[in-house]
């Protein structure tokens, strides 16, 4: 039994780890912070990059999500393609490549999310129907006193009324359930329409940004150095390289 109790506190201790992150300015970089949050300026000739953390902290394991800008500093039209994107770990003398999420990723999973929440509606729509069926049985437990002893009997009443009001009720509760999760979808695919960073061609002049997701950086086993990785990104035909600190928060 301590052993289980101690397994459950590690594990409790696990899921509210926190950790955050931090930038190393290279050459034509520089680090500020941006509302209290640690954000780099990379400028080259032709765009200029500001990238942020999205949250000041989040749990250990989640996938770190960004919020970058860019700006055309030229007068022509400049590309920006997710595909151009890559996030790689540095793990010794290791280059591990860590997945960027398009737009596309992100909307198959939330689909695959909401089928599998329809699901446990379904059954829990299912299982509250049932239990609303037998709402018209009453039982009712008598118990007879008599020199011999006593004495315990069940009977049972049915009402139809009360069984129709039973089951109206499900109803009602069922389809409220069923409309929240509907309305909830629908907000989560309005986000990550409104949010996710995509494809775009940047104007003269123009900013353009949005929420860049990655794969969550591995961490080895005993290892107590901050997970660092890179993300390179093109703009045009230009690369930035912006070098990522992710540990945790002490």
């Amino acid at each position: 039994m301590r052993v289980l109790i101690v397994l459950a506190c590690a594990l409790a201790c696990s899921a509210c780890m926190q950790e955050a992150v931090r930038f190393h300015a290279g050459p034509g970089q520089q680090a500020i912070m941006r509302d209290g949050r640690p954000a780099l300026i990379s400028q080259k000739t032709s765009s200029l990059v500001m990238i942020r953390p999205a949250l000041r902290q989040f749990p250990s394991g989640a996938r770190p999500v960004f919020v970058v800008g860019i700006r055309n500093l030229t007068g022509a039209p400049l590309d920006f393609l997710l595909r151009n994107v890559a996030v790689t770990q540095t793990a010794g003398t290791a280059a591990v490549p860590m997945k960027v999420f398009s737009y596309e990723d992100l909307v198959a999973e939330e689909r695959t999310r909401q089928v599998v929440a329809a699901l446990l509606v379904g059954a829990a729509a299912g299982a509250n129907t049932a239990l609303a069926s037998q709402a018209g049985y009453r039982r009712t437990t008598t118990t007879v006193h008599a020199p011999t002893g006593s004495y315990s009997y069940q009977t049972a009443t049915y009402s139809p009324s009360a069984a129709v009001a039973g089951q109206r009720r499900a109803l009602r509760q069922n389809a409220r359930v069923l409309n929240a999760a509907i309305k909830d979808g629908h907000a989560s695919l309005a986000t990550l329409e409104r949010e996710v960073i995509k494809d775009n061609t940047l104007m003269p002049g123009e900013w353009y940004g949005g929420t860049l997701h990655v794969q969550s950086p591995a961490h080895a086993e005993g290892a107590t150095a901050p997970k660092r990785y890179s993300i390179a990104m093109m703009v045009g035909s230009e690369r930035h390289d912006i070098d990522v600190l992710q540990d945790d928060v002490r």
